[in-house]
């Protein structure tokens, strides 16, 4: 994938968020309109878009294959969350802006973004080891993500048993015993789980269209999270994987990919939804989007 490639993808999401920004001026979007436009989308098309990545279970590799793609993710998380407890202490901030730093290091944009790049770097195949490696991360995101968000004192139990956990317990198990859903069923859960990442990134734009544009841009902190999630974290999984000589080097190259992602929109819905620092949260999800123009073609040449 060249550069201009990359940088077409990225666009996408960029004109999202500027007409979130451009709907918020207008009043069609922000306050209880927003707070609603999240609630549908963690509780419906979220959940509809994890189950359908994995819906044609006759497509994915075997359940050996998908074991050994699953150690590998292993290293993948444990790393993230090895980073995610240490390295927030050095940018110091309240809380909720913690809560922040550890979402960002330990939730990248694979899907949406990492997808396709993957695909283009890789071919086709790379599609279902993607799929694969990001399982965990449904299920890590919406449990781990507002304890890290909101904190222990808006945590409650019921938050495991959440469509988005449902979904992604449902995922996990259709992927590993290769059950094959009705080709209707999945064509319904895709086609209503396609509107997750516009509705989100609307909703970025619109949170930032309250935020004074030099905030966006003037905070070292922001800056440094953005260069260890972009450039820092990925260089380091691609040490440890070439270390392991992992086997099939695509699922290494894979990794590194999706590693190299800027921060998931998911964090932004989450923080509306548990009470985090919503604000902070936009904005890194913007500054790590705008960034990774240049980082994600950076990393791609390291893989080739």
């Amino acid at each position: 994938m060249g550069f201009f490639d990359v940088f077409q993808e990225m666009l996408i999401l960029l004109f999202a968020m500027a007409l979130g920004y451009l709907a918020n001026r207008l009043g069609y979007l922000g306050g209880e309109i927003d707070q609603k436009i999240c609630k549908i989308i963690l509780n419906i098309t979220m959940p509809c878009m994890i189950v359908a990545a994995v819906a044609d279970g006759d497509t994915l590799p075997g359940t050996a294959e998908i074991l050994a793609v699953l150690k590998v993710a292993a290293v993948f998380y444990g790393m993230e969350i090895l980073i995610t407890v240490i390295f927030p202490r050095f940018l110091g901030g309240t809380d909720k802006q913690k809560g922040v730093w550890r979402y960002t290091l330990m939730f990248p944009n694979m899907a949406f973004i990492g997808y396709p790049v993957s695909v283009s770097l890789f071919g086709p195949e790379a599609l279902f080891y993607a799929v694969i490696l990001v399982l965990p991360f449904n299920l890590l995101s919406y449990s781990l993500g507002p304890l890290m968000l909101a904190g222990k004192g808006r945590f409650r139990w019921r938050q495991l048993t959440s469509p988005c956990i449902i979904a992604a317990v449902i995922a996990l198990v259709v992927a590993l015993s290769h059950i094959g859903l009705p080709a209707i069923l999945g064509e319904c859960l895709g086609f209503v789980g396609d509107v997750t990442v516009p509705l989100s990134l609307l909703v970025v734009g619109s949170l930032l269209a309250g935020l004074p544009a030099r905030q966006v841009f003037a905070s070292p902190r922001l800056w440094v999270l953005s260069a260890v999630r972009l450039l820092g974290m990925p260089t380091l999984l691609w040490v440890i994987l070439t270390w392991m000589h992992v086997e099939p080097p695509m699922v290494a190259g894979v990794a590194v990919v999706l590693m190299a992602m800027p921060t998931a929109v998911n964090g932004t819905m989450l923080s509306l939804e548990y009470g985090g620092d919503t604000d902070c949260m936009a904005q890194i999800t913007f500054l790590t989007t705008l960034a990774s123009i240049i980082t994600i073609p950076v990393v791609s040449a390291l893989l080739l």
